[in-house]
């Protein structure tokens, strides 16, 4: 009695549970039933063909390699084998006496010709293989240039089907937010922000608390600041999804992750740690906790600074950004001269409508040119200079269009610069500690402690605004200017300098999130100070 084993594949799982398994199984039955076979056992597998290191697959041979069976009966070639490493070892069952049966080809394997009509067929399998692999992975890149994520969603995120973006999971999209903003604060660690966020009732798809694991690929994931990115290459693609977070925070978040990893030593996260110098020896403090109070102390010996407590050096800084102050019919004033030096501007380059129509008028033109050379009215050559000079034209319509729109953002953003600067001395106030530690580190220089004086001065985009303020707005309640407008556009032009100097290295945007969060577009407190120069 001649014995076989049954071996049925599917690729997938999801393909195994509809009726493919079942009808290979009864066409191997009847197969072997035809010709006199007993299947002794049955071997089921539900993973590709076209990768090798299958199981079920590597289980078959080892046994046939053993005899426990006379032969192996399968429904199709490709069935069997979709890759070379695979075919090679069925083929070396076959040289060892070995019966390969397929149910759907009427072949001899053992033959010759048979056994070369199987390999050009697993050839093919492995080409088919190959190609359908080129085309799956043309398509995934074809998804993300467009912006779509073609797998899981991540957690936080629904998925709403192929072609279709990822939408935010009511239910679970605000405690990933909620992460983020956690973690940014500098409060948390990944175990403490596991424990917090169990306790807010985050959970994984299978109802499970996130692990540490889970928690640190969801802080790296730029999926959530609407950035796509590919796994294995680390390819990136602009997403067409809602973002959870902005990008600014996620920035901060891997900042913060990365300092956390470098600096595994670090105890305590004081807020202004790294920042205050020893004017006698030049010397950083370093910061210590004792009873209950942070003192910054001069380590260097014999230097007279001793030490200093964190209370005393809160209370300097803020006094120090209290100074920077301007009434509010000046800051009117210096925003009116800023929207009006913008239009100026602007103006230069023209309307928005003329340079369109004029441009419209340009690509009429090329048409009417298209038109004479095909009706052969001019020749190529003037065809060709006069169709370049007209697109020369079009791109610089186009740059000033362009410069007009940069003029508008840029006439937007300084104007909720000045916000921040007149508002800095309330942020500071209203400010977490990590938050305090980065308005100190960007608006202040040369900071000084002198025995148990602090001496710090204030940053230059900081100067640039106050030099701004007395010239383009002189005392308090001067109703006419008398600078010249030369100085005027001077002014403002270095007002535009500073503000691009703060925004080396994203600082700007960091310090606007921290002015959004708490102050935003409320309207900034109007109570009267003693106006003074800027200076601490």
């Amino acid at each position: 009695m001649t014995t076989c084993f049954g071996y049925t594949r599917v690729s997938t799982a999801k393909q195994g549970e509809g009726v493919s398994l079942e009808v290979q199984k009864e066409e191997i039955t009847r197969y072997a039933e035809k010709h006199g076979l007993t299947i002794s056992r049955w071997f089921e597998e539900k993973e590709t063909a076209a990768k090798s290191g299958r199981p079920v697959f590597n289980a078959i041979m080892r046994d046939l390699n053993n005899h426990k069976a006379d032969g192996l009966i399968v429904h199709k070639i490709d069935r069997s084998a979709r890759n070379f490493r695979d075919w090679a070892k069925i083929g070396e069952l076959s040289d060892q006496g070995v019966a390969i049966h397929f149910v759907t080809e009427s072949l001899d394997f053992q033959s010759r010709g048979g056994r070369l009509t199987a390999d050009i067929q697993a050839v093919i399998a492995s080409d088919y293989i190959r190609n359908l692999r080129e085309e799956a992975i043309k398509g995934i890149r074809g998804r993300l240039k467009q912006g779509l994520y073609p797998h899981m969603a991540p957690l936080g995120y629904l998925n709403q089907g192929g072609g279709n973006p990822k939408t935010p999971d009511p239910a679970r999209a605000p405690l990933i937010t909620d992460a983020f903003t956690l973690y940014g604060t500098g409060k948390f660690s990944i175990r403490g922000l596991c424990d917090e966020m169990d306790k807010r009732g985050l959970r994984s798809r299978a109802g499970k608390a996130l692990t540490r694991t889970s928690m640190e690929q969801t802080l790296s994931n730029p999926f959530y600041c609407g950035i796509v990115r590919v796994r294995k290459t680390g390819e990136t693609f602009k997403g067409v999804h809602q973002p959870l977070i902005p990008a600014s925070l996620f920035q901060r978040v891997q900042d913060l992750k990365s300092d956390k990893y470098h600096r595994k030593k670090l105890r305590h996260f004081h807020t202004y740690r790294g920042l205050f110098v020893c004017a006698a020896c030049s010397n950083k403090l370093i910061a210590e906790r004792q009873k209950g109070h942070v003192y910054y102390r001069c380590h260097t010996n014999g230097c007279v600074t001793q030490c200093i407590r964190e209370e005393i050096i809160e209370r300097e800084v803020q006094y120090g950004f209290e100074q920077i102050s301007f009434s509010k019919p000046n800051f009117e004033r210096l925003k009116g001269n800023i929207t009006t030096w913008f239009e100026d501007r602007r103006h230069a380059f023209g309307t928005s409508n003329a340079l369109t129509l004029r441009k419209s008028e340009i690509k009429a033109r090329i048409g009417t040119l298209t038109d004479a050379l095909i009706d052969r009215l001019i020749d190529k050559e003037a065809f060709a200079e006069r169709k370049q000079h007209l697109l020369i034209e079009c791109q610089k319509i186009d740059d000033q269009l362009e410069k007009m729109n940069d003029l508008t953002a840029e006439a937007d953003k300084l104007a909720k610069f000045l916000e921040l600067v007149k508002s800095l001395a309330e942020l500071y106030q209203i400010a977490n500690p990590s938050e305090k530690r980065l308005i100190v580190e960007l608006a202040t220089s040369n900071r000084l402690v002198d025995g148990k004086n602090v001496a710090l001065q204030p940053s230059n985009w900081l100067l640039t605004v106050d030099m701004a303020v007395t010239v383009l707005c002189g005392g308090d309640y001067r109703d006419t200017d008398r600078t010249p407008t030369q100085v005027h556009e001077r002014q403002l032009e270095k007002l535009c300098e500073a503000l691009a100097e703060v925004q080396i290295d994203d600082q700007l945007p960091r310090m606007m999130e921290i002015f959004d969060h708490y102050i935003g577009n409320s309207p900034i407190s109007t109570k009267k100070k003693k106006t003074t120069q800027l200076g601490f």
